[in-house]
């Protein structure tokens, strides 16, 4: 598969959390009791994570960025999971702080006013646009998708391959023949509007098609759904799934709309029409806000770029952290599920389960055992499939928001530092027979059973294939 290519503005993008229990003597303002600091890359930096986190590794993001400490750090978070490909920057990079108390937003600040500089593109950017096997075009006013350099190379990419273009209001046009354009309802109505003057997210989308003479034009309207805008001049309404309802409270929108175009440009890429991959896109974005929104993919400020030590996560190509993924649905009032087991040669029988887990709470992560556990547990021949591309099988799963590998017979210690409020194992097992039971008791959680699919198991399947 070609790499895929995220092309747009780049920022960083920090929470400042904290309690909030008195005012302020001098003016009526809640002092914030700060708790913690998280950073994360934001912009079109969130768009090209998230690709990473659930396509195929080899992403890359063609940004502008400042040689300044936000710009660097920036940089930094960006190259553990992508290849960055950087243009000069003029200005200082931009930075946007969220101060939350008790998971609500008290005040954003706004600091830097860097804009891409408008000088000649380095081949190595023109190479990745021509070899690109699909682009993602995450504008966010900072001049990156207006460079007219850049401009007449995605133009000629959308002739050949999908272009998804996430606009903004202070961006420039999307390039003539997009495949798929994704405003969202506020942006899409204001500039429609002046185009126009058509109202509601149906004439939007039609009118915006034709403004910007793009195939489709998909108009995100939240808890909605989208609504799309096809190449045969009709509207498709695409709600949301019941399977993705969203029950956590306090829920954190934040990249709800770069989750939808990743999705989006992930899916034309595997061959789906405009409508699939719109229906697939409102789905991912549903389950990524309930799963905590961005930021679950933050990690603490004082971290230096690490998580956790980088051992215990276990996220294909992402930097996303089952445990910062956790505190993050702790933050907001939600409820995490996680479930554990070896998971070799993953059949309908897991796929059930995990189905049936995910439906118990806001997020769901999978405590996976390494290749030695399972050599432990099963003997030498196992596991059939490495622990890296049994994590990659999982996290493809929409059921999964997280995986998380560890060596030991037992996810007992996983499972001191997940503390999820429901643990969930097949109905094969009793509660007796679980000794991370304990452990989950101990932290306030509950032990759920869940009915298996008769006549799957990796062990049967092995040995009807003569194994």
């Amino acid at each position: 598969m070609r790499p895929l290519v995220v092309v747009g503005d780049a920022l960083l993008d920090t929470d400042v959390e904290g309690g909030a229990t008195r005012l302020c003597p001098e003016a009526p303002v809640p002092v914030v009791d700060v708790e913690g600091e998280w950073v994360r890359p934001g912009g079109a930096g969130l768009a090209a994570i998230l690709l990473a986190t659930h396509a195929t590794p080899g992403v890359r993001i063609v940004t502008a960025l400042g040689d300044d400490g936000t710009g660097r750090r920036l940089a930094a978070l960006l190259a553990d999971d992508v290849e960055v490909l950087r243009l000069p920057l003029r200005g200082e990079t931009v930075r946007k702080t969220r101060i939350r108390a008790s998971g609500q937003p008290v005040a954003r600040l706004d600091s830097g006013e860097g804009r891409a500089a408008d000088a000649p593109l380095p081949d190595r950017v023109v190479r990745a646009i021509h070899d690109a096997g699909a682009v993602l075009v995450s504008d966010y006013g900072r001049g990156v998708a207006a460079h007219p350099g850049m401009r007449r190379l995605l133009a000629e990419a959308a002739s050949r391959v999908p272009v998804v273009w996430d606009p903004h209001p202070r961006g420039a046009a999307p390039v003539p023949g997009s495949t798929l354009v994704t405003p969202n309802e506020r942006e899409a109505l204001a500039i429609a509007a002046a185009v126009e003057g058509c109202s509601g997210a149906a004439d939007a989308a039609m009118a915006l098609r034709r403004h910007w003479r793009c195939r489709t034009a998909a108009v995100t309207v939240g808890a909605r759904g989208a609504v799309l805008a096809t190449e045969d001049g009709t509207t498709l309404t695409v709600p949301v799934p019941d399977n993705a309802t969203l029950t956590g409270q306090r829920l954190d929108t934040c990249g709800a709309g770069d989750r939808f175009a990743t999705a989006a440009v992930t899916a034309l890429v595997e061959g789906a029409g405009a409508a699939d991959a719109v229906a697939t896109a409102v789905e991912s974005a549903s389950r990524f806000v309930a799963a905590g929104g961005a930021s679950a993919l933050s990690r603490r400020a004082d971290d230096h770029g690490a998580t956790d030590g980088g051992q215990e996560r276990f996220s294909p190509g992402s930097s996303v952290g089952c445990f910062d993924l956790a505190e993050s649905v702790r933050r907001r009032g939600g409820r995490l599920v996680a479930t554990g087991g070896c998971f070799d040669l993953l059949h309908a029988g897991h796929v059930s389960l995990l189905r049936h887990a995910r439906s118990l709470g806001d997020a769901l992560v999978v405590c996976l055992n390494s290749d030695e556990s399972v050599r432990r547990l099963k003997g030498p021949g196992r596991p059939v499939v490495t622990a890296a591309d049994r994590a990659r099988l999982l996290s493809e799963l929409s059921s999964v928001d997280g995986v998380v590998v560890f060596e030991e017979s037992s996810p007992s210690t996983v499972l001191e530092r997940l503390r999820p409020d429901v643990w969930v194992k097949g109905g094969d097992y009793t509660g007796s027979e679980l000794p991370e039971a304990e452990v989950v008791r101990r932290h306030g959680g509950e032990v759920v059973l869940v009915p298996t699919v008769e006549g799957y198991s990796t062990t049967r399947l092995l040995q009807e294939a003569g194994r």
